[in-house]
């Protein structure tokens, strides 16, 4: 890797402020003071030092973020705000991208990474990772709408889902319930309670595989995944 490129990804500058450095000897590799900014090194073998602290290369970013509605699940667009856009530029620079989506008026657990092959493996459908959800139902849900989802229900366009695990938290005409599905389609939890003919007037992802949104992150925050949550991901 480049050494300007390593630099930047870690947040020493941008290409022009690292090669201020290199011009000024304050960069080094495995103790010699280096001039070239294109000169290629191996993080993991060799040691990179600025100002004598040494750079700790890190190639993937895994995040966890409480995503706030009104947010879009997406890099980047014209017109509405990002879940990208709500990252500091440190972590904006390794080019993260949300694994799947989450709708633009739905909260919750959100993972963003930059790791391709993670975020293909959560999302394969071969896979069948679980996602847990919690809704406020505008409709009385009962035992009737439980059996449906374990069969899997028929949606609007004629796509019959896979079974869900629908629990009621609470009853009535406005119930309340959590929902495990292990696909994601879109607009998929409210598409299924049409399917029944009720409406989700608020959704909030708890969960996704074996990880469950920190209760502390409040809207809008996130959070690096600690160790033990990132091999729990990758078992």
């Amino acid at each position: 890797m480049r050494l300007d490129k390593l630099l930047s990804n870690m947040g020493f500058g941008s290409r022009k402020e690292v090669k201020i450095l290199v011009k000024g000897q304050a960069v080094k590799v495995d103790g010699e003071v280096v001039r070239d900014v294109t000169k290629h090194v191996d993080p993991d073998a060799q040691a990179v030092t600025v100002y004598g602290e040494r750079v700790l290369y890190q190639e993937f970013i895994y995040l966890m973020m409480h995503k706030p509605p009104g947010v879009i699940s997406a890099t980047e667009d014209k017109h509405d705000q990002t879940v990208i856009d709500l990252l500091d530029p440190f972590h904006v620079q390794f080019e993260p991208f949300p694994v799947g989506r989450l709708d633009k008026d739905t909260e919750g657990f959100l993972l963003i990474t930059n790791d391709g092959q993670l975020t293909h493996n959560l999302l394969s459908p071969k896979k069948h990772v679980p996602k847990v959800y919690y809704a406020k139902i505008d409709g009385k849900v009962e035992q009737a709408d439980i059996d449906a989802f374990a069969e899997g229900v028929t949606l609007e366009d004629g796509y019959h889902t896979k079974p869900g695990k629908l629990k009621i938290l609470k009853a009535g005409e406005e119930s309340e319930i959590e929902l495990e599905i292990s696909e994601g389609k879109f607009h998929q939890v409210k598409r299924m309670f049409e399917a029944v003919d009720k409406k989700v007037t608020y959704l909030k992802r708890l969960s996704m595989g074996p990880l469950e949104l920190d209760k502390d992150l409040a809207l809008g925050e996130y959070r690096e995944l600690t160790e033990d949550e990132l091999n729990l991901l990758k078992q």
